[in-house]
């Protein structure tokens, strides 16, 4: 596919956003894989120029978080492990539906993932204390679950993943959000892997718009590691509103 300078102002500054706004709260392929199929790009094209982005703005966030001790990594790296397998998995089923289904599968997350973004998340109390083996059966299959949708739809990854260690461990929100970057950044390498292997990632355009989802999650990070990670949820209604409607006219239409 040959790149344009429209697809570069299209995705671009879409990606940046999506970083910020991953780094916060999870979420941010709700903008930015929509941002590529506003770009003319097909699906399986645009699900993996997407992960290649995504990963280089998750892994300075991850760095970033890690450095702040901001990671739980015995619920992190079991969960990392399980999304790593699984996300590749649903990367391969992904490449192998209909081009129009994975479309339409896409539309249909990204209102729900919206919704579990844009809701407030209160935390458990926190629960009995588990055994390391228990812990850790849990973590790998939150992994599971979580990395099979990244790797077969994607938008609301880091979402859900914030919502589950907030509900299942009881995490201090700021470190849910960093522990979900190492588990969404394993997720996305197996994905991008698998993505590679079939040949569909523009890397023309997934580079310059991964530069700039890392400039993204720089801020985004340092954001939420200073002041905590409600900021940004009127900004994406707005955009989340905006991209669905141009993407529902393009379905429907």
């Amino acid at each position: 596919m040959t790149l344009t300078p429209e697809m570069l102002l299209i995705v671009c500054p879409l990606a940046l956003l999506a970083g910020f706004i991953d780094a916060i709260a999870g979420g941010g392929g709700m903008i930015s894989l929509p941002a590529y199929y506003l770009a003319g790009l097909p699906p399986a094209l645009a699900s993996g120029t997407n992960k290649l982005s995504a990963m280089m703005g998750t892994t300075l966030a991850t760095v970033n978080f890690a450095r702040a001790g901001k990671l739980a990594f015995k619920v992190g790296v079991p969960a990392a492990a399980g999304a790593f397998v699984a996300s590749a998995l649903g990367a391969l089923l992904m490449v192998s539906l209909p081009p129009r289904v994975v479309q339409i599968l896409v539309l249909a997350c990204i209102p729900v993932a919206a919704v579990f973004t844009l809701r407030g998340r209160k935390r458990r109390a926190p629960p009995k204390e588990r055994t390391l083996a228990a812990t850790r059966l849990i973590s790998l299959a939150i992994g599971l679950g979580v990395g099979f949708y990244d790797g077969l739809i994607g938008p609301g990854t880091g979402t859900f993943l914030i919502l589950l260690f907030l509900q299942v461990f009881a995490m201090e929100e700021v470190r849910a959000s960093g522990t979900a970057k190492l588990v969404n950044l394993a997720s996305n390498v197996a994905a991008l892997v698998s993505l590679i292997c079939t040949g569909d990632v523009l890397y023309l355009l997934g580079l310059p718009a991964g530069l700039c989802a890392m400039l993204g999650a720089a801020l985004g990070s340092r954001l939420t590691i200073r002041r905590g990670a409600g900021v940004v949820r009127a900004v994406m209604l707005v955009v989340l509103g905006l991209l669905l409607a141009k993407m529902l006219w393009d379905v429907l239409g």
